[in-house]
């Protein structure tokens, strides 16, 4: 498995502050986020996602002819249809299967798991998935509980059939749709005449805390079990990149052992959604020492409310 990313160029945690009549201190004690990436106008979804993917095949050393499906995890596609994907296949000079998966900050372990199945089933051999969001389109500027937070960026990840043991282990996954209203785009009436609708992002950050704290360290656990691992296997945990603090929570009713690295790219990044666990996970390897054949526990959950996770082996 190779990784891939793209990340806008960042802004401080201040510049949203002042816009929000804060101080910067009070979002970096609350979040943990120092600063976000922001995309410009020319960087679209479509854009960030095949600049993730080139990496990715950059990184795995190939061309794109290897490539037998393009998956997109994604909730910001600003049209019902087309697809992300097919554009992205497109660009890449494809004419393979080719969609997109929609659920959330989950979507990206959900849609790795689709790869896996896909190569399981013999469907093809080689599949390339990307998580891509542009999260900032969808954020009211003044809104404390979604503006210091959320972020735009790509990341990718390319699987490939093996003869040895699976690189993607078993997933856990599930959901709870009486939840859903914790965090959700709402359609919102906007511009001077109020004459037309977007989606905008609405989150009760508290609950969506409480339901994180009580189900995803259950997931991981469950995702050690059924991969049958031990943390003693482990060298990474990449959970969804919600907040810094609510990831601290997380590790710490986990137990973890001081030898696993917790992602903590959300500090730097923000919760680019779809994107946080691929660009996380691209971030680890590049500044962690190399533990190839090691295991990295993935987890995403948000928006749904679903989670989903499974244990990957380090390139």
């Amino acid at each position: 498995m190779a990784a891939g990313a793209y990340r806008p160029p960042r802004v401080d945690s201040l510049a949203t502050a002042e816009q929000l009549g804060l101080s910067r201190e009070w979002i970096v004690s609350r979040t943990g986020v120092e600063s976000r990436c922001v995309a410009g106008p020319t960087e679209s979804v479509v854009t960030m996602a095949v600049r993730a993917a080139q990496d990715a095949l950059t990184t795995a050393g190939v061309s794109e002819e290897v490539v037998g499906a393009v998956l997109v995890a994604t909730s910001t596609n600003p049209q019902l249809c087309p697809a992300i994907a097919p554009q992205v296949a497109a660009a890449l000079g494809l004419r393979v299967a080719a969609f997109d998966i929609n659920i959330a900050c989950s979507g990206f372990c959900y849609t790795l798991h689709v790869a896996r199945s896909l190569i399981v089933a013999g469907s093809c051999d080689t599949v390339l998935v990307v998580g891509a969001d542009r999260m900032l389109d969808m954020v009211n500027p003044s809104d404390r509980a979604t503006a210091p937070v959320f972020a735009d960026g790509a990341g990718a990840v390319l699987v490939t059939a093996t003869e040895g043991p699976p690189g993607v282990g078993p997933v856990v996954w599930g959901s709870d749709g009486s939840r859903a209203t914790a965090l959700e785009m709402r359609p919102t009436l906007f511009e001077a005449n109020n004459s037309s609708l977007r989606a905008e992002l609405k989150m009760d950050g508290l609950a969506v805390t409480r339901w994180a704290c009580s189900t995803v360290p259950a997931v991981v656990r469950e995702i050690l079990s059924v991969t049958g691992i031990g943390w003693e296997d482990v060298a990474m945990f990449i959970p969804h990149q919600a907040n810094w603090k609510l990831i601290q929570k997380i590790a710490k009713a986990l137990d973890l052992p001081e030898k696993v690295a917790v992602a903590d790219d959300v500090r730097l990044t923000g919760n680019t959604s779809s994107a946080s666990v691929p660009l996380a996970f691209h971030r680890l390897l590049a500044t962690e020492p190399a533990r190839s054949g090691q295991w990295a526990v993935l987890v995403g959950f948000g928006s749904g409310l679903a989670y989903a996770g499974q244990a990957v082996r380090i390139p």
